[in-house]
């Protein structure tokens, strides 16, 4: 049975996030693999070789398929470079691969969609 991930950071109403960013990575703040906020990694499948902890897991969910070390970050909620160290763990241990983005599809060119952009202009004027 596949255990069920939390689907951000542990947090409290009360206190705010429990489980500081640095914690997450041991206290590491540099990766020991280079990756950049648009390397794109994408899970093995292959059995990890180490221990890793809940947040490894985390990543190693969200690498299923191909997807940017920045929208790790941001799923995860936690500073690109601790999310950098804990792929450089899992890449360490064969779990994760560093790879290109697909190339662009014939429709990635076309015009962008005017009710998309109308409806992103509306929400933030709203904020304004």
């Amino acid at each position: 049975m596949t255990p069920v991930l939390p689907d951000g950071p542990l947090t409290s109403e009360a206190v705010g996030r429990l489980v500081r960013p640095y914690t997450v990575s041991d206290g590491r703040t540099r990766a020991t693999s280079h990756f950049t906020l648009v390397t794109v990694v994408r899970a093995t499948g292959a059995q990890t070789q180490g221990a890793f902890g809940l947040e490894h897991a985390q990543v190693l969910a969200l690498c299923e398929s191909p997807v940017s070390v920045a929208e790790v970050a941001a799923r995860m909620q936690v500073p690109a470079a601790v999310v950098k160290v804990l792929l450089s763990d899992l890449a360490e241990g064969g779990a994760v691969v560093a790879g290109h983005a697909p190339p662009p599809s014939a429709d990635h060119y076309a015009r962008p969609d005017r009710d998309l952009l109308e409806t992103i202009r509306d929400a933030l004027l709203k904020r304004l």
